[in-house]
């Protein structure tokens, strides 16, 4: 088959969107219910793609699909075909004098807590957008990052050794926290190193929040005694309200979501600053929409309301 004549052999939009949801779903079951066909409609479809390119898109290892490296160059070239005509259906709408698409965004569990605050009055601005709007830890989030699946991402602080573009769009102090039956609650100043002496309990590893607290910690020669690690900032609150130790959280997860028997320690040389993120790869291509969003923030737009919302950030 002559490579001139490939576009003409390789599939059909419907195909690509079925190949790329299966690769994205892990499965043909997952991605027949999500887009409620049948499971044999599907393969036949992904069947007629692999012959046309004369080569098996994956291998079935138990009931794990496992795709081959023509299958995994497809399903990106796929996705870059399906976002091109995503682009040209919002180009098209904003020369007719209004916005109209999806913005796609991928979330730490922490800024959950501001995202939807600062999603608000851009909506409200432009009505006919939509919002994909994906949480999870941070590597899970590094990995949409990595397959470009979203139009940006938020982090607390950007993955190392990426070719990513960033822009640091809202501060995110941590902040010390210890039940108020703690001792340390009734000091109107505490040292770090005071925070030794007593039980802590930490985020997962791989945690944004993690690295910032340890590297804060060497930095300053402290040791934290760690008694345990919960991977919810939910639950870490309402394990310091039953004073199972204390704890070091942004802020924002104590201004969005109070819970009584929590009191904000001063601790010298805290809280630990850094800043939020918004991410997204150096090689991308911007939707209309996603450009608005990337202007709306470097405006400074929408963080009026939201910093008076959290209060004073330092």
């Amino acid at each position: 088959m002559a490579n001139s004549r490939l576009h003409s052999h390789i599939g059909t939009f419907r195909q690509m969107e079925l190949l790329v949801t299966v690769y994205d779903t892990g499965s043909i079951n997952k991605a027949a219910e999500k887009l409620h066909l049948t499971q044999p409609t599907i393969s036949m479809q992904l069947k007629k793609m692999a012959d046309a390119i004369g080569m098996p898109l994956y291998n079935k290892v138990g009931r794990k699909l496992v795709f081959t490296d023509a299958g995994l160059i497809l399903v990106q070239s796929a996705r870059e075909i399906l976002d091109s005509f995503s682009r040209l259906d919002m180009k098209l709408a904003d020369l007719r004098g209004f916005k109209s698409g999806t913005l796609k965004i991928s979330v730490v569990t922490t800024s959950k807590y501001f995202i939807p605050h600062l999603l608000g009055p851009f909506c409200k601005r432009y009505p006919n957008v939509d919002i994909q709007l994906k949480i999870g830890n941070r590597e899970q989030i590094i990995e949409r990052l990595r397959s470009s699946l979203d139009d940006f991402c938020v982090f607390s602080h950007a993955p190392q050794n990426m070719d990513i573009c960033t822009l640091d769009f809202l501060p995110n102090p941590l902040v010390a926290i210890a039940s108020e039956q703690h001792p340390l609650a009734s000091q109107e100043k505490i040292t770090l190193a005071e925070l030794e002496k007593y039980p802590f309990i930490m985020r997962e590893q791989g945690s944004g929040t993690r690295n910032l607290i340890e590297n804060f910690m060497k930095e300053h020669k402290i040791s934290l005694n760690a008694r345990m690690t919960i991977d919810s900032n939910e639950a870490i609150k309402h394990s310091v309200a039953e004073d199972l130790g204390i704890s070091i959280l942004s802020k924002h997860t104590l201004a969005f979501d109070e819970i009584a028997g929590i009191k904000h320690l001063e601790v010298e040389g805290m809280p630990i600053q850094c800043r939020w993120q918004l991410v997204y790869p150096s090689n991308k291509r911007l939707s209309v929409i996603a450009e608005a969003f990337l202007s709306y923030l470097n405006q400074g737009e929408g963080l009026d309301s939201l910093k008076a919302r959290i209060g004073d950030m330092s």
